[in-house]
């Protein structure tokens, strides 16, 4: 049996030799079973499973419990608009789509109520969704809306449709801004298991009120998207100096 020393210095050889393989291979493609991988390079399983961790954490490899594990698709690069989920899918080509896990009508309540500039006891909407792109789990959203902004509305409204969409559709509300805070956190156990990614994991923590033209604020959304899968991407100018003032 190697040493932990010998294990140790054979795994970034293992992880190169495993990541010039997944070059040639599609995303979504199952890997070869370990056994097959460990004879094909010569090492042990043990220095293979360490290797195949490297890369599941530099979000190369995908893990789907009782499935296998997968080449990654790429990261989904994350812009700070004020655009839809679906849409965004849409522009990268793929394909969008929602899982109402949970929908409810219940008091806002004092945080919620803050957030949507409505009373403590104004009914809302909660709904709990799955989002995801090709059908690959990308986040948790709790989307939070008030009875009285979209009268009639569903949780069954909401599977595979954009609530903006059916804001502007429907309701005939048109998006006119918001403001959205974005900070690192740790995938809950409730969470993980729908997203499909191990507890404790890396994620982002997205948080946003949005408002349309007449200034009324029509959601409170809290988002969990996965860590590897999103990569945040902002647009960055040169400060207007004086003479341009």
């Amino acid at each position: 049996m190697p040493s932990g020393s010998s294990v140790r210095s054979k795994v970034p050889w293992v992880r190169d030799e495993l990541a010039a393989m997944l070059t040639t291979m599609a995303p979504g493609q199952p890997l070869p079973a370990e056994r097959e991988l460990a004879r094909d390079l010569g090492v042990a399983r043990m220095t293979l499973r360490k290797a195949l961790d490297v890369l599941v954490a530099e979000s190369l490899l995908l893990r789907r419990q009782g499935s296998g594990t997968f080449v990654a698709p790429p990261k989904v690069a994350q812009r700070l608009t004020a655009t839809s989920f679906s849409e965004d899918m849409r522009s990268r080509g793929m394909r969008p789509g929602a899982r109402t896990l949970a929908a409810v009508t219940r008091p806002a309540g004092m945080a919620v109520g803050a957030c949507l500039a409505v009373a403590p006891t104004a009914p809302i909407l909660q709904v709990r969704r799955l989002r995801l792109a090709d059908d690959i789990p990308m986040a948790i959203e709790e989307l939070h809306v008030p009875c009285d902004v979209v009268p009639g509305l569903s949780g069954a409204d909401l599977v595979d449709h954009s609530f903006y969409e059916l804001l502007e559709q429907r309701y005939g509300l048109t998006l006119h801004g918001g403001t959205q805070t974005i900070e690192p956190t740790l995938t809950g156990t409730d969470d993980a298991t729908e997203l499909e990614v191990p507890p404790g994991a890396p994620s982002f923590l997205f948080e946003r009120t949005t408002r349309v033209s007449s200034g009324r604020v029509v959601e409170f959304v809290r988002s969990v998207y996965r860590g590897d899968r999103y990569r945040i991407v902002v647009d960055i100018f040169p400060p207007r100096s004086q003479t341009d003032a």
